[in-house]
């Protein structure tokens, strides 16, 4: 059984980094052609796929992200983070990491069905 478990700050200040962990247990990170991604799901709205990192290290992420993030590795405790910066409180959302397949890659709008496996997301308020 795979699972995976949001970890990071529930506040953030405007302008500040944002740093989220997922730990996986059932599945190495590094093996099989997964995708391990991170999603967020703001107010009212649907979910947004930000980006992933493969299981050879290959990165992907949304255009409009882009220049304000980073996804890395720590394959000895099996974890993967996303590190945003430049907050706003525009970036407040349910932020979640899932398991997918290179289907998922770059489908801005997207949907838990289409992952395999996804946390029980962590909300985080970008606010002073």
């Amino acid at each position: 059984q795979v699972s995976l478990q949001e970890s990071g700050p529930g506040l953030v200040g405007p302008s500040q980094t944002l740093t989220l962990t997922c730990t996986v247990a059932g599945n190495s990170i590094t093996a099989g052609r997964y995708y391990w991604t991170w999603l967020r799901q703001p107010p009212g709205k649907g979910l947004e796929w930000m980006g992933a990192m493969a299981w050879n290290g290959n990165t992907y992420d949304s255009p409009s992200l882009r220049s304000r993030m980073s996804i890395s590795r720590d394959t000895s405790n099996n974890q993967f983070t996303l590190q945003l910066n430049a907050t706003t409180p525009e970036d407040t959302a349910v932020y979640y990491c899932a398991r997918g397949g290179v289907q998922t890659i770059g489908v801005l709008q997207t949907r838990f069905g289409d992952f395999d496996y996804w946390g029980q997301g962590t909300q985080v308020t970008v606010s002073s």
